[in-house]
């Protein structure tokens, strides 16, 4: 093992000493692990992909290895000579000879899926220098065509994707485990009140007819100017977020077992506007009313009560106008990332700009429906955009 680590060490050189994240060891188990018993592949797969090796040649290893046991091939020091035999990198550490030294330094198979976890936490470590330099060098470089805003949100998405890398990677599952994670989602359904599988609305009539807001979901609610939406939309917001109860969920993490946190971004009307309408709907008095001052004293304690009561429900409001639809994500992510998220609102649809490439206003439309989908389906989020209909239709 010593001398395959030196042969390596001088290979790199100066890329060594400056202490780049790697384990050439781990790197080293693993490949050995598989190449005596293809069957431990199947145990590491879902974790490791060829691209998290820091040696290209363990990471050629691997691939042509992988590439193998997906056919049912036997991945051996043999089998893969045939292939590897004109690899430069592998020829500088011994040629095909290295193959049979990996497989019978492998001594600790039963701890192959740590050395595969280990080896993806140094790729992402690796991953994380190469995008905190990135960030950097985009800084000091002074571009027109890069203002620092649009860095911020370019940084913020990729540091956002790295974090959730490998959580969605779930591959196949048994139908046993779809059936009783389906039995779980009815049986919570039913101790619900409402009988709902998603989170609800507070309007009963709405929750019978959607079962709830559901994950991932991008739900449009449309009607013509002056028809309520907006009433309905911070009406079910603030539903959400006063039933909101943290614990912890059926799949064993912290999060909201009841109500959610609400995210709500209002292109139209500020947010001290959204609030007055919110405190209006609570207190049950017009908003015309609170905000001439015209109200009595009684009606007055209502409206301090539904401020108490506003004060603590975790609801987030964003009134910037016009947002392009790659702020309004990176926006959304954020909340997601500080105070959680479990319901986005948008007040309206036509106000959120897209990316500018599309000259044709229905492509656009488009572009920004297929975005807010994206954003429920990376965020695991119910989405609620209102869209105005014109009056001529």
């Amino acid at each position: 093992m010593n001398e395959v680590s030196s042969l390596q060490a001088s290979e790199k050189g100066s890329e060594v000493s400056i202490g780049v994240p790697h384990s050439i060891e781990a790197e080293q188990q693993l490949l050995g692990a598989i190449l005596t018993n293809n069957d431990l592949f199947d145990r590491v797969a879902s974790i490791v992909r060829a691209d998290h090796f820091y040696d290209p040649v363990h990471a050629r290893i691997f691939e042509t290895a992988s590439a193998r046991i997906a056919k049912n091939n036997l991945a051996s020091p043999v089998t893969l000579k045939a292939f590897m035999e004109d690899d430069s990198g592998l020829a500088e550490l011994g040629g095909p000879a290295y193959l049979v030294r990996l497989a019978g330094a492998a001594i600790s198979s039963f701890a192959v899926r740590d050395y595969a976890e280990m080896i993806y936490d140094l790729a992402i470590r690796r991953e994380l220098i190469t995008v905190g330099n990135d960030i950097a060098a985009k800084a000091a470089r002074v571009d027109v065509d890069s203002e620092p805003k649009e860095q911020i949100v370019d940084a913020e998405q990729k540091l956002y994707a790295l974090a959730e890398q490998g959580q969605t990677e779930q591959g196949f599952q048994s139908f046993l485990t779809a059936v009783t994670d389906a039995v779980k989602v009815a049986n919570a359904a039913y101790q619900r009140e409402g009988g709902l599988a998603g989170v609800s609305t507070g309007l009963v009539d709405m929750d019978k007819k959607l079962g709830g807001l559901h994950r991932s979901d991008l739900l449009i609610l449309a009607g013509r100017p002056s028809m309520g939406k907006t009433s309905l939309a911070t009406n079910v917001a603030f539903n959400i977020a006063r039933a909101y109860k943290k614990g912890i969920t059926a799949s064993g993490e912290e999060g909201a077992i009841d109500g959610g946190v609400v995210g709500f971004f209002s292109l139209e009307m500020s947010a001290e506007q959204l609030a007055t309408r919110i405190l209006s709907e609570v207190a049950e008095i017009p908003s015309n009313q609170i905000r001439r001052g015209d109200f009595t004293e009684s009606e007055f304690r209502r409206i301090v009560d539904a401020a108490k009561e506003l004060e603590s429900a975790p609801l987030f409001i964003d009134d910037t106008p016009a947002l392009p639809i790659s702020q309004l994500a990176a926006r959304a992510r954020r909340l997601k990332r500080t105070h959680g998220l479990d319901a986005l609102f948008i007040d309206y649809l036509q106000l959120v700009r897209g990316t500018g490439r599309s000259e044709n206003r229905v492509n656009e439309i488009s572009e920004i429906t297929m975005g807010l989908k994206a954003i429920a389906k990376e965020l695991d989020i119910p989405v609620i955009a209102l869209s105005q209909l014109s009056r001529a239709g």
